[in-house]
């Protein structure tokens, strides 16, 4: 998050809540935001995916009670934009934000180093000239997996092999051949310098010397050229949960690439791809499949054998005069939901016509004819056709 986000970004707005909202209606209002704009629930809506960003953002700060405050307190110092003058040698004074992070304050002003830490937690660092490197988090990456209809739907553990950016192990991620490199002299190790902004106060942008780490490498290493950060491959077990659907992105926490400096990992992202099935289907939390019947078994009803995915057939069992293309239900054989249940599996009927028939079957057919000559299932279509 930036200086500049921090300041510019109303978060209370941003989740539509009011300023004394209790902690419940924070959670409560993010986690109705979040299942409408959800990814997953937007594919392709690059609003929507901004949007989710957005939300998260908040959440993250006014979800964690330290980051509210700090946020809170931070935002009572501007006014409109910038600070609100305070007495000074001359009545009046104005400041930039490298006097809050440096820990001065101007000739007469009445604010010490203490300052710095308002926004010191929020930042995810220290103040301007202590001279201290921060941690600093790995970044985020994304890998794609394919798996089997039937893995999808009970769950699989898939190794996955990926390349990222990771400590140089030449160096021990220092970016110096001799392990000793030094603070940077511009940012004075914490990798952000400030950009004036006119108004009385500046931002703060990566330290261009550094490149953002903080430190510089008097003999930068040969594998890593000074930025101890190298190309490293790994190969992980991935467990994907039952239930998955084409196209979902699973979020490993962690599992990203290694931090700096103590800092923590990035998270892994996995975007799962499922092949198709040649019986079955699905349909949200429930598998389908089509079943062929004769016409007697539709006609008299009777029971039919029903394949399952990965289990025991069931036996469903047909009404007389079942239509073709009607649909029946298997209760729990389907796909694996969130909370450990099952869905259900649409069996859909199709009567099968005999291509073939021996002159015995012809026969009776013929006879079955004789005896129905009297019916037009078409009487109601014509009739209707005509009202229309």
């Amino acid at each position: 998050m930036s200086t500049k986000d921090f300041i510019e970004k109303d978060y209370y707005k941003v989740l539509g809540v009011p300023k004394d909202a209790t902690e419940a209606e924070i959670k409560k209002a993010y986690r109705k935001l979040a299942r409408e704009f959800h990814p997953d629930a937007n594919k392709g809506n690059a609003k929507a995916e901004e949007r989710f960003k957005e939300i998260s953002e908040a959440n993250d700060v006014l979800g964690d009670p330290k980051k509210r405050k700090e946020y809170d307190e931070a935002r009572a110092l501007f006014g409109n934009g910038g600070f609100r003058p305070g007495p000074g040698a001359g009545g009046s004074f104005n400041f930039d934000l490298g006097d809050l992070f440096g820990g001065g304050a101007q000739a007469g002003g009445g604010f010490g180093g203490g300052l710095g830490d308002v926004f010191g937690g929020l930042f995810n660092r220290g103040g301007a000239g202590t001279g201290r490197t921060q941690p600093r988090r790995g970044q985020d990456i994304e890998s794609e997996v394919t798996l089997s209809f039937r893995e999808a739907i009970e769950g699989a553990t898939v190794p996955l092999r990926m390349s990222s950016q990771a400590p140089c192990k030449a160096c021990s991620g220092t970016g110096d051949k001799n392990g000793t490199p030094r603070v940077c002299p511009t940012c004075v190790g914490t990798g952000q310098v400030a950009r004036g902004s006119g108004g009385g106060f500046s931002l703060t942008d990566p330290c261009p010397d550094c490149k953002g780490r903080g430190l510089i490498a008097e003999n930068p290493c040969d594998v890593c050229k000074g930025s101890g950060r190298a190309k490293s491959s790994r190969t992980m077990q991935v467990r994907i949960p039952a239930g998955v659907g084409d196209g979902q992105r699973i979020r490993l926490r962690g599992k990203g690439t290694p931090g700096e400096r103590g800092g923590p990992a990035g998270d892994l992202y996995v975007v799962v791809h499922v092949d198709s099935h040649p019986v079955f289907g699905r349909k949200g939390d429930n598998l389908t499949v089509t079943v062929p019947v004769t016409f007697t078994e539709a006609a008299l009803g009777g029971e039919v054998r029903v394949p399952t995915l990965g289990g025991a057939p069931v036996t469903l069992k047909l009404p007389p005069g079942t239509p073709n293309g009607r649909t029946m239900r298997a209760r729990g054989r389907g796909a694996v939901r969130k909370d450990g249940t099952r869905g259900d599996l649409l069996v859909t009927v199709e009567v099968s016509v005999p291509k073939d028939l021996s002159g015995k079957a012809r026969d009776a057919l013929e006879a079955y004819r004789e005896a129905t000559a009297g019916e037009d299932p078409r009487a109601e279509l014509f009739e209707a056709a005509k009202g229309a």
